[in-house]
């Protein structure tokens, strides 16, 4: 660690040490605050649409009717299924900061989640003469709207919770990824078992729309983030959130007051700073070109560090090493997602006792031991068709998942949004969608291409990835367990930090 990054914690320690301290009495017993996170797992349904969509698209591989329905799709021709809701939040994204920061986080949520709905019932009629079009386009729109939805929803959980709580609350809305995943395993499951014909794969398809509609009439009961609300001159409306939810509606409490002021004063200088720079300013400064770095760092290493292949193609892996049994291979998905779900939700209430960091380093290092071990088994498999070598590849994607769900995806836009300034926040949170959209979309159509081709010695390329993903870990990741959104501020850009402490430093 340099001596300006140690300069700049002991000022963000210090600057800590003069925040008035907040409420002691747990939030439960906090009547407003308990109010207001009784309302966040409608927010969290957000982070679920992508999670189903990927395991409904490994369940529908596993059943005849789809595959029938969709002349057997292999290879380039099933990557560009699994890969068009990347190109749908490509298109997207370059409007998505502009709906959020100018419509709000709530409405840019709402505009998204129907989105979602109108792609989910598209897919699920497609014409039967030519179901390929009408079915990518439905795709296509869902893509858009998980997008716009993932792009506003998570601005809002971080900008109205706690501070005392942002980093598990924020952690666990991209945990909940995995409750998706698993709603979609088990579903399909059981059109798998109990249906037939077409209906089969129809009723999973279209069960999309649930947790979009949820959300979609929760959101009237959700207040907007106070920070965009003081961004566009609504002050009194801001104060009177910060004094409802986090001073427990008590108008005298200074917690409440003093994080309106910073709020209210960090907005103002960071909009002096940005008023010319628009985009720009992501690298303006030396502390915004770290942020950058480590944003397209994390975006890339999210999707790229060997998750992507069972994300949304475990039945083709489950058939190289001998699970060929459609029912077998959707048992497997569910367990899995299960499995996943219970590691990433434990983690997430460990990201402020243990720190960001080191749940990175522990998710990288743990996956390249046991992607390694996954592939050596997989060798052996393809030469000698043992089946302990078989079951052992299986014990590997568990424990694969297993150490992965302590930073992804549950780090991934939690620690994106911590370490972004508000006026560039909307902005550096496209920068993490555009690469992980980008990354997601190679996987997706590359993936079963290298498969098909390849078979277990595709698997090489996953584990240089992860090596160098411990690498940046350990050299060059910051740690933002502690400070408030804008103290962490302190950590990029030192003295230069546009934020209130600066005045009290100078």
């Amino acid at each position: 660690m340099d001596s300006l990054t140690k300069e700049a914690m002991t000022s963000a320690d210090e600057h800590v040490s003069t925040t008035p301290q907040s409420s002691t009495i747990g939030w439960w017993r906090q009547p407003y605050l308990r109010q207001l996170y009784f309302l966040m797992p409608f927010l969290f349904l957000g982070s679920t649409t992508l999670g189903y969509d990927g395991s409904v698209l490994n369940g529908l591989q596993t059943m005849e009717s789809w595959q029938s329905f969709f002349h057997n799709p292999i290879s380039s021709k099933l990557g560009i299924i699994g890969a068009i809701p990347g190109f749908g939040g490509l298109a997207i994204l370059p409007f998505a900061p502009y709906i959020a920061d100018g419509l709000g986080r709530r409405t840019g949520t709402a505009i998204g989640c129907i989105l979602v709905i109108l792609g989910s019932l598209i897919q699920s009629f497609p014409k039967a003469s030519d179901p390929l079009p009408m079915y990518l386009a439905g795709r296509f729109i869902m893509g858009c709207g998980a997008t716009i939805s993932n792009a506003t929803c998570p601005l809002l959980i971080t900008e109205i919770a706690h501070p005392q709580h942002r980093g598990k609350v924020t952690t666990v809305y991209n945990s909940v990824w995995y409750l998706g995943a698993i709603i979609a395993a088990w579903t399909t499951f059981g059109t798998l078992v109990n249906l037939s014909g077409n209906l089969e794969w129809r009723l999973p398809t279209g069960l999309q729309c649930l947790m979009p509609g949820i959300q979609l009439f929760a959101l009237y009961l959700i207040p907007e983030s106070p920070r965009w609300l003081i961004s566009k001159g609504r002050d009194d409306e801001a104060l009177k959130f910060l004094t409802k939810y986090h001073g427990n509606n008590d108008p005298n409490d200074e917690f409440a007051k003093w994080e309106y002021t910073e709020i209210s004063e960090t907005l103002r200088m960071e909009k002096e700073a940005a008023a010319t720079s628009g985009w720009h300013e992501l690298v303006r400064t030396p502390g915004n070109r770290k942020r950058c770095f480590l944003i397209i760092a994390t975006a890339i290493f999210s999707q790229c560090s060997g998750n992507g292949l069972v994300s949304y193609y475990l039945s083709s892996i489950l058939k190289t090493i001998g699970f060929t049994n459609s029912k077998t291979q959707a048992e497997i998905n569910g367990g899995l997602t299960l499995w996943c779900w219970l590691v990433s939700l434990g983690c997430a209430f460990l990201v402020d006792r243990v720190g960001r960091r080191v749940l990175f380093l522990f998710a990288g290092v743990g996956m390249l031991i046991s992607f390694t071990v996954w592939t050596a088994c997989s060798a052996v498999y393809a030469k000698t068709g043992s089946q302990a070598a078989g079951s052992s590849v299986l014990a590997m994607i568990f424990l694969f998942y297993g150490v992965a769900g302590a930073a992804w995806p549950g780090l991934t836009v939690s620690y994106t949004v911590e370490i972004l300034p508000f006026h560039i926040r909307a902005k550096g949170l496209t920068l993490c969608f555009v690469f992980t959209q980008l990354s997601g979309v190679f996987n997706q159509y590359v993936n079963p291409i290298g498969l098909a081709n390849l078979e277990w010695k595709f698997y090489f390329v996953y584990i240089a990835v992860l090596v160098i993903e411990c690498l940046v870990i350990y050299f060059f990741y910051v740690e933002t367990k502690g400070p408030t959104l804008e103290e962490i501020a302190i950590l990029f850009d030192g003295e230069n930090a546009h934020n209130t402490s600066n005045m009290t430093m100078a």
